[in-house]
């Protein structure tokens, strides 16, 4: 048989839940033709006074409460022995089903959980008397069809601030902020509560269950590859132990944090390997690219305008040649371009290239560093072709006169054997692999083979 409250208005339909208060029934209320949720507290079963007194302020509280994530309150009441809070229903599942079914939030979701629960958190705090949950946690939160979050359940709430303690220690252990154990409830202590839900439905573990350093859990360890640093910087300040070191509001925490999305550019959602394969390393391989690119155009300009330079100062020799001053000149030029191509293609650019690929896109990161290598490489062979044409030049043109090399010949010579790019081994990148080996460059005579 159907089992009816309140003369017949309120049908009960089924259980929806069982909780520390007692019980929650899917129900229909027949006057308004309307699904509404009726939780039954026992009164004869209740542990101590202090479980009624929770229950009745349950009802006062969320009677006086309007906002679009909480539910609505329709009706309390009293019947046989038990106390019944009528309440709008909430369409969708507790983050707690979600998280026995083995469903894991992904962090697109965890910012809208940490962007609804902000504006509920502000809502709740900035009342006069201010009210604060106690009791944030998977079970008493659901997510909506359209992906939003509502929080429910205020059967721990507590809207008086007591200055000489007398609080009852409400929450769920792992969800709890530490205060909480010594019977002190702040803003700060949902927050906390918060912060504890999101790592729990990002690992899909209990907080408890998660590493931890001291009183406080190690988001960075316990979240790995699956949040970014910018995510991971708000949960750690929501998580801290000590409430003074805690954030009490996260607005503040979403404001820098979109800020950084900002000027980091798209977001990369990191949900697994799949999802940063398809979102973030497509992006850095797109940015990594365009640098990669503009220094290979940079490296082949360069080499080229050495090379003109090189080929333009052999053709005048044909007729004028080159003074002994000017030819030191550019000898020493040469030495002094490939040098500063070296140290920034093969030292500098890599080295930074693989610093960033530590934290962002390795693999991307540390191609675009073969690449640069492999660039200045080629370069660096450009150059050394325009100093093998200057130096043929300038030894053809002491045959044809039958003239000895001057000693400022001689020194310009070995100047130019002392050039790192006839000395030392250019790392090539392996084009299957992108690792990098070692190529030597063959040294170049001071005077051209006949």
């Amino acid at each position: 048989m159907t089992e009816t409250l309140r003369d017949g208005r309120y049908v009960v339909l089924g259980r929806l839940g069982r909780g520390s208060q007692g019980e929650t029934f899917d129900a229909l209320d027949k006057r308004q033709g309307r699904a509404v949720a009726i939780k039954r507290f026992d009164v004869g079963g209740a542990r101590s006074w202090k479980d009624v007194e929770l229950a009745e302020r349950e009802a006062r509280v969320l009677q006086s409460l309007s906002h679009p994530k909480l539910p609505g309150y329709i009706d309390h009441f009293e019947s046989d022995g038990a106390l019944y809070l009528v309440m709008e229903k909430i369409d969708g599942e507790s983050l707690a089903g979600l998280h026995a079914r083995g469903v894991a939030l992904g962090e697109q979701d965890i910012v809208r959980l940490l962007t609804d629960a902000s504006d509920v958190l502000d809502y709740l705090h900035g009342r006069v008397p201010t009210v604060i949950h106690r009791d944030l946690k998977p079970g008493n939160v659901i997510r909506r069809p359209d992906g939003s979050f509502a929080f429910v359940d205020f059967g721990a709430v507590r809207d008086k601030l007591r200055l000489r303690g007398g609080s009852t220690v409400v929450g769920t252990f792992g969800y709890m902020a530490p205060e909480q154990f010594q019977g002190r409830a702040l803003p700060a202590s949902d927050v906390y509560a918060i912060g504890a839900t999101a790592v729990a439905m990002l690992t899909g573990r209990e907080p408890e269950d998660l590493p931890h350093r001291g009183l406080a859990v190690d988001v960075r360890s316990a979240l790995h590859g699956l949040a970014r640093p910018p995510v991971l910087d708000v949960l750690e300040r929501m998580l801290a132990p000590d409430p003074e070191d805690r954030a009490d509001r996260i607005a503040p925490l979403l404001s820098e944090l979109l800020a950084e999305r900002g000027r980091s550019g798209p977001e990369t959602p990191r949900r697994g390997g799949d999802a940063w394969d398809r979102v973030g390393h497509r992006h850095w391989e797109r940015v990594v690219g365009d640098v990669q690119r503009k220094a290979e155009h940079r490296a082949r300009r360069h080499a080229q305008r050495q090379l003109q330079r090189a080929l333009r100062a052999q053709w005048r020799r044909g007729a004028h040649p080159i003074p002994r001053p000017v030819g030191l000149a550019l000898a020493i030029s040469f030495a002094v371009a490939m040098l500063a191509v070296t140290i920034a293609t093969q030292l500098v650019v890599p080295l930074v290239l693989r610093i960033l690929a530590l934290f962002v896109a390795p693999r991307a990161l540390k191609d675009a560093a073969a690449s640069v290598r492999s660039a200045g490489a080629a370069a660096l062979a450009s150059m050394a072709d325009g100093q093998r044409a200057l130096v043929g030049g300038r030894a053809q043109t002491s045959r044809d006169s039958g003239s000895v090399p001057s000693p400022a010949e001689s020194a310009a010579g070995s100047t130019r054997l002392a050039t790192p790019s006839q000395t030392s081994a250019a790392p090539v990148a392996d084009p299957h692999t992108g690792e990098s080996t070692e190529e030597t460059l063959e040294p170049h005579s001071a005077a051209a083979k006949p």
